[in-house]
């Protein structure tokens, strides 16, 4: 069971590049022990230089946004691997939820097993939120409310997100994969007891432990 998440209220880091693939997300040099500090290496090759400076014209380096909770990006972010360490890094960084047009497929399935909200936006609405935090750089304050399914950003202008109905009542209750499941457990046991009856042969031969030539 993880924390239940039904708002993010934070700042609104934006990241406009599309295809941020998850190399750059968390590089392969940041998980060569198991002791890496994920947060840190968010991003890495780009926050800092070669002698571990912060890099001043980065995002994530700059006021207010150093301790963002959302981060607003262009399309099919997180493509390239599957490493869920990216997503790992956002979180242990403080991102709970990600807004982009599209999302790789990988990521988008490792931010959901994660608890990150991967919220869809079209275009018009990811160019009205940048807006809105070029407008507010000092303080860039957003509140994702996942059950609305909306953002409000510091002006009380409210836009729309998507997200797969299953996904954010998921995200809402705290639910992980195992705990979806236990909630059918019920209806998992009548399953197979009715299995068994209707194909007694299928379930006689998976414990059948004779031996065989």
């Amino acid at each position: 069971m993880r924390t239940p998440l039904t708002t993010v209220t934070g700042a609104m880091a934006v990241l406009p590049e599309t295809n941020v693939n998850t190399d750059a997300i968390i590089p392969s040099a940041w998980l060569r022990s198991a002791k890496a500090d994920l947060a840190r290496g968010l991003f890495g090759a780009r926050r800092f230089d070669d002698a571990g400076r912060e890099r001043p014209d980065f995002v994530l380096n700059q006021g207010p946004f150093r301790s963002a909770k959302i981060l607003l990006t262009g399309e099919n972010f997180g493509c390239g691997s599957s490493r869920e360490a990216a997503v790992w890094a956002l979180a242990r960084f403080g991102i709970r939820c990600v807004l982009a047009p599209s999302f790789a497929d990988i990521f988008y399935e490792n931010a959901f097993r994660n608890g990150v909200l991967a919220g869809v936006v079209d275009e018009a609405t990811r160019a009205a939120l940048a807006a809105a935090v070029d407008r507010h750089r000092d303080a860039p304050v957003f509140t994702v409310d996942l059950p609305g399914t909306a953002i409000v950003g510091p002006d009380g202008d409210r836009h729309t997100f998507m997200v797969p109905p299953h996904r954010a009542g998921m995200l809402i209750r705290g639910d992980d994969e195992i705990d979806l499941t236990l909630r059918h457990l019920d209806a998992i046991e009548r399953h197979l007891a009715k299995a068994k009856l209707e194909r007694d042969w299928l379930h006689d031969a998976s414990t059948d432990t004779r031996q065989y030539p």
